[in-house]
This record gives structure tokens, C-alpha cells and sequence, in this order.
């Protein structure tokens, strides 16, 4: 299906590119807008940035420039980025439209040394899509705060509601639209509390939910404080959440954690938690962007995470890891954290040294030192 949209897409007319003052190329490839930067002299390697998420909303997606685009043409490195033909959560397209870009920047300015293919948040769903599907078209990867395991990402926010559901007792997953923020903020805070002021259902909860997010992970209390609310979703979205996702969540191989002495053993919760399962089709290999991944990459991938993103958990990073190590191919993986409760809130130095040792890996063949995301979770991002 991928390669079935990409080549329509392709077969849309380009629309006459210009350069603005700041020496950045515009132009639009069908559906899809673009932003090239190419210095005069450029050193011949490419970054193609895929952003993160905008929303729902009608329209196409909006060109973005990543944080480290300045970065980019202070090195001689050339970047490109696609804006998307539509808005929303839709990692399936906006590949084919990364794609389109690639190509059409090779075509106007001849074949790059390499080309890294760079995700930030969702971008990160795109990006490890790339790497796996398309290993011919890119030499590298990297990502910050990204989606890294695709639909674990789904699998998360459904898994989270279900124990949400489960220890509150409030039917969140069927709640209609309308009536979804009632419940969250009426009957459900009430019966849970809130992150510093919990009822015993509460902390059922919250343990619950730091086993699936990753573990004892640091700054773990105030990305509660924060976001606790946030990754509850309905099977049947309101208008502001993506409604992609909820055809594709499937939580039937979600296993759930909780500390002892909470009154709840693990094999009951286990049993008797409601799963959540996909929709016909929703993780078919026919669009195998929105299928479990792999770990069979065959370039070099580097990621920056936040410990206690709740947006994008760290348990994706940790699946991820899995995945390679049954592929075989784990040493092609450097995973890198910071310590935060924010998504994508990282220093900008740690940005650009991540794209530097990215560089050198694949230049030089320089690995890049990482962290055991798997082992002792209480002292990651302490560098």
C-alpha cells in the first residue's frame, strides 16, 4: 500500500520551487509542501527531518524546520523536510512524502554521500519506518522524543486507559466524546485522586502505570503531576484526538506489572484487565507502517529520549531495544536519555553532539556510547 501511494504521489506534478530570504527552497510535490536548504558549499551529506505531531485539524501539514537546522548550515550539511499532505496522525503517508522529497531533492541537485533520516516525536514513527522498509534510501538514523516502537505508541495509550478503567471503575474506553472529559475529571479523579494526594485506588494506579512506562524511572513524580490526565484515550475519539490510532490499539500482549503490598497481585490484574483489540485490517502487513516493528535495521540508529516523557514513554525505547536484540541487530542501536518530565525539552548541545557521533558512526565507523536502557532504569540521563 506504501509503495502504491508513493507512486501516485510521484506521478503528481511538481509545483516551481523559490528560495526565500533566508536562502531556504519552497515548493510543493502534489499534495505536499517541502523546505530545502543546500549551501553553496555543501559537503555532500543530507538530513531529511520528519516533524512531530500537529493535531487534527483539515489542511495539509505545515514545513518545519528541526532545532538543529541552523546547526546543519553551519556544518555544509544539507537538509530537506516534507510538510505532509494532511495534518493528523499519519506516519503511513507522511513516509511516502519524506520519500518524495528525497527523491526530488537528488534529482535537482544529484546523489547526496549519505542521507539520515532524522524524527522528532511522531517523526520518530516515520523515521524507524524508514530504516526498516526502506534501508536503501538512508544511511543513518536519529531521533529525539520519538515514536521508535510505532504502534507501541497506540498500544501504550489504550493499555493506560484499560488500567485507568480498571482501578477507577469509570467506563472510560466506551465513553462517547461528549462525555469523555466528564468522566475523566468527575467520577474518575474522584475515585483515583490526583499525583501527591492519591486514594488507595489511586496508587494501584500509579504503580501500575510506572511498571508500563518503563520502570523507577527518574523524575517519575512530576511527570505525573503534569500528565496523568493526558494519555487517556476513548475508543471513540473526541475531535481533538488522532483518530488513526484508536482502529489500530491492541493490548493483548500488554503485560501488566504492580508493586506488592498494594492488595492487588499481578496474575489477577493480568486476567482480569479488559483488552483492547484492533479493528479489521488495523495491523495488517498491508500498510506495514502501522504493523509491530521489527528491529531489522541495517544502518546505524542513534535516539535521545526524556526519562519520564509521558507523551512518548520510555517504554517504546525499551521495546525497541527487544525487538533488535531478537533481530540480531542491536548493535546497530545507540539509545541515549535526559532527565525530564517534558517531551522534546532537550539542551540543544546534547541535539548536535548526537548528530555528530551519528556522523562519525557512519563516516568513520566511530560507535557512539549509549545507555543500558534495559539494566538499572533509576540511573539513566545521570551523564
Amino acid at each position: 500500500m506504501l509503495r502504491t501511494l508513493l507512486a501516485l504521489f510521484l506521478l503528481a506534478a511538481a509545483q516551481p520551487a523559490f528560495a526565500d530570504m533566508t536562502g531556504l527552497i519552497e515548493g510543493t510535490l502534489g499534495d505536499t509542501g517541502y523546505l530545502i536548504s543546500k549551501p553553496d558549499n555543501w559537503n555532500g551529506g543530507l538530513i531529511l527531518f520528519a516533524h512531530g505531531y500537529e493535531g487534527e485539524r483539515e489542511g495539509r501539514g505545515s514545513e518545519g524546520e528541526s532545532r538543529l537546522s541552523a546547526y546543519f548550515k553551519r556544518g555544509h550539511y544539507a537538509w530537506a523536510a516534507a510538510g505532509y499532505r494532511s495534518a493528523g496522525y499519519r506516519p503511513d503517508w507522511f513516509l511516502a512524502d519524506t520519500i518524495a522529497v528525497r527523491r526530488h531533492f537528488i534529482e535537482t541537485f544529484g546523489r547526496p554521500r549519505w542521507v539520515i533520516l532524522y524524527g522528532e516525536s511522531m517523526g520518530g514513527h516515520v523515521a524507524v519506518a524508514g530504516l526498516e522498509q526502506h534501508p536503501e534510501l538512508f544511511q543513518g538514523g536519529m531521533t529525539e522524543c520519538g515514536v521508535v516502537d510505532g504502534v507501541g505508541l497506540i498500544d501504550w495509550y489504550y493499555a493506560y486507559t484499560a488500567a485507568a478503567e480498571y482501578f477507577s471503575g469509570v467506563p472510560l474506553l466506551d465513553a462517547a466524546p461528549e462525555d469523555f472529559s466528564k468522566l475523566v475529571n468527575g467520577p474518575f479523579v474522584d475515585r483515583i485522586g490526583k499525583p501527591g494526594s492519591y486514594t488507595e485506588r489511586g496508587r494501584r494506579f500509579d504503580s501500575v502505570v510506572r511498571h508500563l512506562a518503563g520502570g523507577d524511572l527518574p523524575l517519575w513524580p512530576e511527570a505525573m503531576a503534569q500528565h496523568s490526565l493526558d494519555d487517556l484515550r476513548a475508543r471513540r475519539p473526541g475531535p481533538e484526538y488522532a483518530h488513526e490510532l484508536a482502529r489500530h490499539a491492541d493490548t493483548r500482549q500488554i503485560v501488566y506489572g504492580i508493586d506488592p503490598g498494594l492488595g492487588v497481585d499481578a496474575a489477577s490484574l493480568n486476567r482480569d484487565i479488559r483488552r483492547i483489540v484492533p479493528e479489521a485490517g488495523g495491523r495488517s502487513a498491508a500498510n506495514p507502517v502501522f504493523a509491530p516493528f521489527t528491529g531489522r535495521i541495517r544502518t546505524p540508529l542513534i535516539t535521545l529520549h526524556g526519562t519520564a516523557d509521558l507523551d512518548v514513554p520510555l517504554r517504546l525505547e525499551q521495546n525497541y531495544r527487544r525487538r533488535t536484540i531478537a533481530a540480531g541487530t542491536s548493535q546497530l542501536l545507540v539509545q541515549r536519555t535526559q532527565r525530564m518530565a517534558a517531551h522534546c525539552d532537550f539542551d540543544q548541545g546534547a541535539r548536535e553532539k548526537l548528530f555528530d557521533d551519528l556522523v562519525a558512526w557512519i563516516e568513520r565507523g566511530v560507535v557512539p556510547k549509549g545507555e543500558d536502557l534495559l539494566g538499572d532504569v533509576t540511573r539513566l540521563g545521570g551523564r
